[in-house]
């Protein structure tokens, strides 16, 4: 069998593109913690990750990791991940890449709009199960099927992103640690 020098060519070329996936590696992506505070007690703490470089609005489509965990004061609730959505899944991300914030509002139509594994009666997270809805009357929490409707705070309220996926919340302030009695 003889090789043609375009048999070579081609040959050399499809070793090139070969060598440039395998050396291109999977793609970056940047990650951030966040947190959401509710009122009595409840919070959650969740991450983020997208491909590097996206900008402008990020969706539950471009997201390669999304968790959310659920707490009342120090008792677990339960988590959610974008990994555990099906079809019948309530799952509406709006993310703004530029100004590393979620968009909050409640208005679809504006892209303000949230629901991670909780829809608008926050209903319907499962049994047991965790979800987040940012409506357009509150943001509040679903567990193991029930609506909480005391976790709820108004629709605009922002979520604190961060960098620490670990610790999204932050340490607990000094002011908020038992004071010392003194005594004598």
């Amino acid at each position: 069998m003889t090789t043609t020098r375009r048999d070579n060519l081609r040959h050399r070329a499809a070793l090139a593109l070969g060598m440039a996936l395998v050396c291109a590696g999977p793609a970056q992506a940047v990650t951030y913690g966040f947190c959401w505070r509710g009122e009595a007690g409840y919070r959650i703490e969740g991450v983020i990750a997208y491909p590097d470089g996206l900008r402008g609005l990020v969706t539950e489509r471009d997201v390669t990791e999304f968790t959310i965990t659920g707490w009342r004061d120090d008792s677990y609730l339960g988590r959610w991940s974008a990994e555990e959505a099906t079809s019948e899944t309530s799952w509406m991300l709006r993310f703004d890449a530029d100004a590393l914030a979620f968009r909050m509002g409640g208005y679809p139509e504006d892209d303000s709009y949230q629901q991670w594994n909780a829809d608008g009666t926050a209903t319907d997270c499962g049994t047991p199960g965790f979800g987040f809805n940012g409506g357009n009357r509150a943001q509040d929490v679903c567990v193991d099927g029930v609506f909480i409707e005391e976790s709820g705070v108004p629709p605009e309220t922002p979520l604190a992103i961060s960098a620490s996926v670990e610790d999204p919340c932050g340490p607990i302030p000094m002011s908020a640690l038992p004071r010392a009695s003194r005594t004598g």
